[in-house]
């Protein structure tokens, strides 16, 4: 008897050539399941194949190279720029891969520690006036500037969606609009904390008076998004309890970049999102009635997944300890 598979192969031969051509296409849109399983074998390092696919791996190199073209200032089409990307992104790979055997051991997530880690060796191998890799350096949030207390209210609140955006090195509000756009189609819950994240990240940077170009181009709230983010659903299965630690996660992330911000800034060099990653680790290595929330890393997922699968559970285990009752 012929598999399943041999079957497809038969009826694709016989197929008429703009059904083959059809077909041809649809290996490249989807899931992709042919590419999928070829990639299996042609993995260098061979890692799990779950952290590959679900684009861990990708994530930081994608940031590094952003942030990298970010602070070049060797021109918009410097390509030799794709030298140290290329090289940088790669060594996110098996820096990630180093870092979750260390982590794995307290089920803590790599997240983008090697993003910060590598960028910051990146800028402190060049710096400004090298001659090949230029960069920007990074201005202290908290420098004094004149009437540093009179703020444009209407561009303060651009800041706040400016800010989800620039988790992506992002800082015009169209684009911003449709990144904020992407993670409410993912997920509405992940947006909303965002979206207050932001908010209480521009709030924190109000309070301390920070410059004016961080609370317009979103920067002050971008840590905070992503703190609010980590513990408001993703981490943290979502409830009341983990909603207002979400939001604690997000004043801390948001005081912790302006201090981190101010002490790199003296020697140029940027704060990234170190904040938010070491709150999240912060939070997630916490005790008490946050811990019960916490979601085993191998199993995070989309927020409302997570909240879904929690309900299902409490509700198997109400069900076995009515039956052991009866």
């Amino acid at each position: 008897m012929q598999t399943k598979t041999e079957v497809e192969e038969a009826s694709r031969r016989r197929a008429s050539p703009s059904r083959r051509v059809l077909d041809a296409l649809l290996l490249c849109t989807g899931d992709m399941e042919h590419l999928d399983e070829h990639m299996k074998d042609a993995i260098i390092e061979q890692l799990p194949h779950a952290e590959v696919s679900g684009g861990l791996h990708g994530c930081n190199g994608m940031l590094v190279s952003l942030l990298m073209g970010v602070f070049s200032s060797a021109g918009d089409w410097y390509w030799w720029l794709l030298l140290p990307v290329c090289l940088c992104s790669a060594t996110c790979v098996f820096l990630y891969s180093g870092l979750t055997s260390l982590l794995v051991h307290w089920d803590l997530p790599v997240a983008v520690f090697p993003f910060n880690i590598i960028i910051l060796l990146f800028l402190l191998c060049t710096g400004p006036n090298n001659p090949y890799f230029p960069h920007h350096p990074a201005v202290p949030p908290g420098v004094l500037q004149p009437n540093g207390t009179q703020v444009i209210a209407v561009e303060v609140m651009y800041g706040i969606p400016l800010g989800v955006g620039q988790i992506f090195a992002c800082d015009a509000m169209g684009p911003s609009l449709l990144i904020l756009g992407a993670v409410v189609l993912y997920s509405p819950l992940l947006a909303t904390h965002a979206l207050l994240g932001s908010a209480v990240g521009t709030l924190a940077g109000l309070s301390m008076a920070v410059s004016h170009d961080s609370l317009y181009s979103g920067l002050s709230g971008f840590n905070g998004a992503l703190g609010c983010m980590a513990v408001g659903g993703l981490f943290f299965t979502f409830s009341w309890t983990t909603h207002l630690f979400a939001i604690a996660s997000a004043f801390l992330s948001a005081y912790a970049d302006i201090a981190l911000g101010n002490l790199l800034g003296t020697v140029g060099l940027p704060a990234c999102s170190w904040a938010a990653t070491l709150t999240a680790t912060l939070m997630l290595l916490l005790t008490g009635s946050l811990a019960a929330y916490s979601i085993p890393i191998g199993q995070v997922k989309a927020p409302e997944h997570n909240l879904n699968s929690r309900r299902r559970q409490w509700t198997a285990g109400n069900t076995l300890e009515r039956d052991s009752v009866v």
